[in-house]
């Protein structure tokens, strides 16, 4: 028997006013959700997709202009008076978003904030709100529930901040949740845990789930039905099963084929080694009272040892809280720490002052979030060309052909060097980023996630670059990843941390074949489905103390 249809979208077409102009981001895009069912929007960044979902029950402001049907149980939700829209929104559709600490009150404990949902949406109050949020906090998987209920969102990990979302978004019993990359900020194994969550609650309450990613590894684990988007059109849509084993339209392909391929080029017999480090600790004082004595410490990073030579990758994994960047900041100086630091054959632990910052420009880092570490108020020629004016590198030469040289390098036009970074796609800020570091001509650089704010597509072309960089420069690289297909298309060798420990240590290839530490093996279980954890021990995601 066939499911009702849910959620019917007709010829949806959504434009923003934008510089006295119409730009359209929606066009023409139709699809069912019928009862029970996941489907998913997949495209990269700009595709469309969030655009579509929030249409839905109206949530793109006044700005928006948007025709066609929208059909939601017989009720239409283009042109729908406010009272309705207030109706449905929360109550029979509700959201969760990707960034849960955008969407949660860093001001409200977590009681507060479930029930504000339910005394607006039902009507319940005290005793009975307070049983009801223990009870839904319950059924998302947090520990403790009662324990938890005084708590902000600050003491939550990334993982539970997520499910305490998802609680609120189920609060009042809606027929349809709209998962808006509710996983692309969380380490794999959480990551791993949500999916199995909303797969768990899609069963036991009966939902259906409109599903937002551009990550196809994450729809071919959740999909029923599958509707790709590019450039604001539905250019391919099918059963996932159809999709995944004979995808039609040739960008779906280019989607499904968007995985770094290869690995990293070998290394020379002969290359030196860059940077070592010996038993190298980093222990946080916690200091308390009136005259902050010591009454313990945050164990962040315990006895790490690590070499990095010429031309060479070595990859840190491990979720967050485990010691990754403190470990790569300690390396280059940048906190303090205990052990051996030495680079390029001279012990540098306890240099200082101008001996220090003689070194800062052979050790350069890329971070995650290209827009969030790029200035706004400066063009791309002054981002690129900071450090040579901060470390006096060649003042006799021409800056802007060095710039210009190197933006070319990096895969940038180099006339857009006037432009600002709000005027870049995310992929290009990231080879901006990229082009600040290798200007100076460094012999180490830390990658710190650089590729998990992209489009699966930009992080293929990110690997490319950074892999002909670093062949063509000799370039040593310290590769911060919860990414496991990156790390293993990038690295020589690995580096698996846990709460400050190193669990294994060894060749990419022999941890990535044949992994030694259960932790490890359970990573690359929740990357690569290779092996089920063991379900009699679940991990939780709670806070660690590192």
């Amino acid at each position: 028997m066939t499911e009702p249809v849910l959620l019917d979208v007709r010829d949806l077409r959504v434009a923003f006013r934008q510089d006295g102009r119409l730009v359209e981001a929606v066009k023409g895009v139709s699809f069912t959700v019928t009862k029970g069912e996941t489907v998913a929007l997949v495209g990269e960044s700009g595709s469309g997709k969030s655009v579509t979902a929030l249409s839905t029950v109206s949530l793109l402001g006044s700005q928006a202009q948007v025709t066609g049907s929208i059909d939601y149980q017989g009720q239409q939700m283009v042109g729908a008076p406010e009272a309705r829209l207030r109706k449905v929104r929360g109550n029979d559709i509700s959201f969760v978003f990707q960034e849960p600490m955008t969407s949660l009150n860093p001001l409200h404990t977590l009681e507060r904030q479930l029930a504000e949902s339910l005394a607006l949406h039902q009507g319940l109050t005290g005793a009975a709100a307070r049983a009801r949020i223990i009870d839904l906090l319950t059924k998302v998987g947090i520990d403790n529930p009662e324990g938890r209920l005084a708590d902000y969102p600050h003491q939550l990990s990334g993982g539970q901040r997520q499910r305490v979302m998802i609680a609120m978004a189920l609060a009042n019993g809606p027929d349809l949740l709209i998962a808006d990359e509710p996983t692309t900020a969380l380490d794999v194994t959480i990551q791993a845990q949500i999916l199995d969550l909303l797969a768990d609650l899609k069963a036991r309450e009966g939902l259906s789930l409109l599903f937002i990613s551009h990550d196809l590894n994450i729809v071919r684990r959740i999909a029923d039905r599958v509707c790709v988007m590019q450039g604001g059109e539905i250019v391919e849509q099918g059963p996932a099963a159809r999709i995944f084993a004979d995808p039609q339209h040739p960008y779906t392909r280019t989607l499904l084929a968007a995985e770094p391929q290869g690995g990293p080029g070998p290394v020379a017999a002969d290359a030196p080694v860059v940077a070592r480090t010996e038993d190298l600790r980093i222990w946080f004082p916690i200091q308390r009272g009136l005259l902050r004595r010591t009454v313990g410490h945050v164990k962040a990073v315990n006895a790490a040892s690590l070499s990095v030579r010429a031309g060479e990758t070595l990859g840190i994994v491990g979720e967050s809280g485990s010691g990754k960047t403190t470990l790569a900041l300690a390396v280059m100086r940048l906190i303090a720490s205990e052990g051996r630091i030495e680079f390029a054959g001279q012990d540098i632990t306890g240099l200082s002052g101008t001996a220090l910052r003689r070194l800062r420009r052979d050790m350069q880092i890329v971070f995650q979030d290209p827009f969030g570490s790029l200035s706004p108020r400066m063009t791309a020629e002054q981002i690129i060309a900071e450090g040579l004016g901060v470390h006096g590198v060649e003042p006799g030469r021409d800056r802007r052909g060095m710039v210009a040289a190197m933006m070319e390098e990096v895969g940038l036009d180099p006339a857009a060097m006037t432009r600002y970074p709000h005027e870049f796609s995310g992929g290009q800020r990231q080879r901006i980023a990229i082009a600040r570091a290798m200007i100076l001509q460094p012999k180490l650089v830390v990658l710190d996630e650089p590729t998990s704010a992209l489009d699966m597509t930009v992080q293929v072309q990110i690997v490319d670059l950074l892999r002909d960089l670093q062949r063509r420069h000799g370039l040593a690289y310290l590769f911060i990843s919860h990414d496991l297909r990156v790390v293993r298309a990038l690295s020589h060798k690995v580096m698996v941390m846990k709460r400050g420990d190193v669990v294994e240590a060894g060749d990419a290839a022999t941890v990535f074949s044949a992994p030694a530490h259960p932790y490890t093996r359970e990573l690359f279980a929740a990357a690569f489905g290779r092996a089920a954890p063991d379900a009699r021990h679940p991990r939780g995601d709670a806070q660690t103390d590192a």
